[in-house]
């Protein structure tokens, strides 16, 4: 079975960074993507970390989810669920950021993806990793389209002849 994955993208990087975006991808592969629009007082915004995942302030602004419903849908989809990442040091204090700010109990537990791959495994990561990238052209980077990477990279170097490819479409909101 393939593990849940969570990506977030955040307004950069640092004490005063925040969540805005957050894409899932469960373990049947239906991937889940939702823009949060900021609170008030985060008002921090690295122009760098714009460019890397092409999401503006006003993008935000104009069609993101307020912060306390995206925290009651990831409760709802991902309750008692284990949910991996691989940055897990910045998406444990994003996540904890949005759970704080809305006064919602997180009901899921985020844990490293590292921790379900053995050393053998970690030296294909890099490599099968740029290889998911180039053959599904998943360049886009954004939390949904790199959720679907992580998951496909594992996938392939710890399970490699027993699933299809995975589907480059997002079923998820946007």
């Amino acid at each position: 079975m393939l593990p849940t994955i969570i990506d977030i993208e955040a307004s950069g990087f640092g004490r005063d960074s925040y969540p805005i975006e957050v894409g899932v991808v469960l373990p049947d592969r239906h991937c889940y993507c939702y823009l949060i629009r900021p609170a008030t007082h985060w008002t921090h915004w690295d122009s760098k970390a714009e460019a890397v995942h092409g999401i503006s302030r006003q993008l935000l602004l104009e069609k993101g989810v307020a912060p306390k419903q995206v925290a009651e849908q990831l409760n709802q989809l991902l309750q008692g669920r284990k949910v991996y990442t691989d940055a897990w040091g910045h998406d444990i204090s994003w996540i904890g950021k949005l759970f704080d700010l809305t006064g919602i109990i997180q009901r899921f537990n985020l844990e490293s993806l590292r921790g379900l791959i053995d050393e053998g495994q970690i030296a294909l990561w890099h490599p099968t990793k740029a290889a998911v990238i180039a053959e599904l052209n998943l360049t886009r980077h954004r939390a949904s389209t790199d959720a679907m990477i992580l998951q496909e990279t594992y996938r392939r170097i710890c399970q490699p002849a027993t699933r299809p490819a995975m589907p480059t479409t997002d079923v998820g909101t946007r």
